[in-house]
Parts: structure tokens; sequence; C-alpha cells
């Protein structure tokens, strides 16, 4: 029941889908960040369908990627979107840290947010719609559960920016030790298998995971001194990105 619990509330937090609502208390925390990786199977399952969908009744490629872009951003309730937008403003103020902390934390969106947001969208879209057409989407779909693994990774083992805030909250009571293994194990177990889907194109978007994971390792220790929710969020949307990249140029071999 109390794994239940910690599911439920990973869903609630990081998801739009409907479950029941639990309060955090420190022993449904303990492990709610192992169940953050589900959001990306539910993620992943509606872009492989919606796929199949527009195959079977031949529907364009332009409608399938203007969904597909939508799918993520209305299962997860855009709330990582949201901490990608917030990271973009604030490295964008090239201010010092202490300010880009306050960047991320002001409600407001800035014009930095907004340009990033559509460079963003527009990109996916592109890369989404190539990779449909050379039916390399099912090769893609296990990256959702691969991303959100490494980003519940960095966020128990990089060092909290704030001490504070909405991912200080959720990871205090996390049993770190059991959450570092879930999540590496969650990792592993997604790169075996976008391996077996394809080598080639499991090899390159295995690539640009690592390449991606060390990326953001280096820049929020160097521009922010550790992790927030915000950052967490924009590892998220960046791994996905990077992946899809990879994905395509896998396929294009």
């Amino acid at each position: 029941m109390r794994s239940l619990e910690s599911l439920f509330v990973a869903l609630s937090t990081y998801s739009a889908i409907p479950v029941p609502q639990f309060e955090w208390n420190e022993k449904n925390m303990k492990y709610s960040i192992c169940f953050f990786p589900v959001v990306g199977i539910f993620v992943g399952v509606a872009l492989w369908l919606w796929s199949l969908l527009c195959s079977v009744m031949n529907l364009s490629a332009i409608l399938f990627s203007a969904v597909a872009v939508c799918l993520p951003l209305l299962i997860s309730g855009g709330i990582h979107m949201d901490g990608y937008m917030d990271t973009m403003d604030a490295l964008s103020s090239h201010q010092s840290k202490e300010r880009k902390l306050e960047i991320m934390k002001d409600p407001n969106c800035g014009a930095f947010a907004v340009i990033y947001c559509g460079i963003y969208l527009f990109l996916q879209f592109g890369l989404l719609h190539e990779l449909y057409l050379r039916q390399g989407i099912l090769f893609y779909v296990p990256v959702f559960v691969l991303s959100r693994s490494l980003s519940a990774f960095f966020a128990v083992n990089l060092p909290n920016a704030r001490k504070s805030g909405m991912l200080c909250a959720y990871t205090q009571n996390a049993d770190r030790r059991k959450a570092t293994a879930v999540t590496l194990l969650t990792a592993l177990i997604c790169g075996a298998a976008l391996l077996l889907l394809s080598v080639k194109v499991g090899l390159c978007i295995l690539l640009g995971a690592v390449f991606c994971s060390l990326f953001y390792r280096r820049l929020t220790l160097k521009e922010f001194g550790g992790v927030t929710g915000d950052t967490s969020g924009f590892f998220l949307q960046l791994c996905e990105l990077f992946c899809l990249i990879a994905a395509l140029i896998g396929a294009c071999l």
C-alpha cells in the first residue's frame, strides 16, 4: 500500500494523469522519486499508439508531428517545459548564481523563455516529422523513461542549489541509496530496450543521452551551484531533444 501511495504521489506531482491524491509524508516520499520514470511509460505508449493510428488511417506526417509535440506536454502537465523555460531565462541573463536562482523563482515569464520555448518546439516538430517518415518512432519511445530516470538520478546525487523549494522537499526524505540504484537500473533497462529495438539507432540515442548528461552536470554546477526543480525539468527536456536528434541521425545512417 505504501508503494502504491508513492506511485500516486509521483504521478500526481509530475503528470496530469488523474490519480488518487495523498499528502506528502516521510513514508510515501521515501521511494516516490523511484516512480518518476513511470510517467515516461505513459508518454511513450501514447506517442507510439498515436503513430500507429496515423499509420492505419494514413494521416499526414505533419498532423502526427503536431499532436506528437503536444502529447508530452499534455501528459506531464507542462511541468518540465516550465523548468526548461525558467532555466533558459536565468541562463540568458548572464547574472551571478544568486541572481539566476532568483530569476528562476520569478513567476513572470521572460522574453528569453518564450523565445527558447519556441525554438525547442519548432525543432521537436521537425525532428519528429522526419523520424516518422523514416518509421523510427518506436525506437524513440523508451527515451521518455530514460530521460526521467537520469533526471531523478541527478536530482538525488547532485547538490541542491537552494536547500529549499519543491525539489528539495520532494527529495529530502528519499532513500537516496535505493533511489540511485533504481534510477540507474531503470536507465540500464531502457538502454537495453533501445539496443534491442535497433543497435544502430539505440547506440546513437545512448551517446546523445550520455553527452547531454555530462553537459548538464557541468552546466548546472557551474551556473547554479547545484540542481533545482527547474534545472531538473530543463535537463529532461534537453535530454529528450538530444536523443531525438540522435535517433534521427541513427535512422539516417
